[in-house]
């Protein structure tokens, strides 16, 4: 059974950090990349950031660069997100994925989300 199982969310206040976690089980979590999504209420989800199955080549949104980081420890099949002097307008459901393309097979699979809430 797949599962993503996102936690580190919480409430903090303007330019402060939060790191999030995301671990997978049930799949080969070193063959896959991983991303992080986010999705402020009323708005579509948008992509944060990418990283490949390796850990390299990480990807950023252009408002994030800088000051988040995406990261990945193959060995505990856990993917991070360092969030640092975060935003209020980055309040959000943050959501973690995993995707893989073989041929014409596409897996996808996502978590259930955690809520990041930046306030003062």
């Amino acid at each position: 059974q797949v599962q993503l199982v996102e936690s580190g969310g919480g409430f903090v206040q303007p330019a402060r950090s939060l790191r999030l976690s995301c671990a997978a089980s049930g799949f080969t979590f070193s063959t896959y990349a991983m991303s992080w999504y986010r999705q402020a209420p009323g708005k579509e989800r948008e992509l944060v950031a990418t990283i490949t199955s390796a850990g390299g080549s990480p990807n950023y949104v252009d408002s994030v660069k800088g000051r988040f980081t995406i990261s990945r420890d193959n060995a505990k099949n856990t993917v991070y997100l360092q969030m640092n002097s975060l935003k209020p307008e980055e309040t959000a459901v943050y959501y973690c994925n995993a995707l893989r393309n073989v041929w014409a097979i596409r897996y996808d699979y996502w978590g259930q989300g955690t809520q990041v809430t930046v306030s003062s």
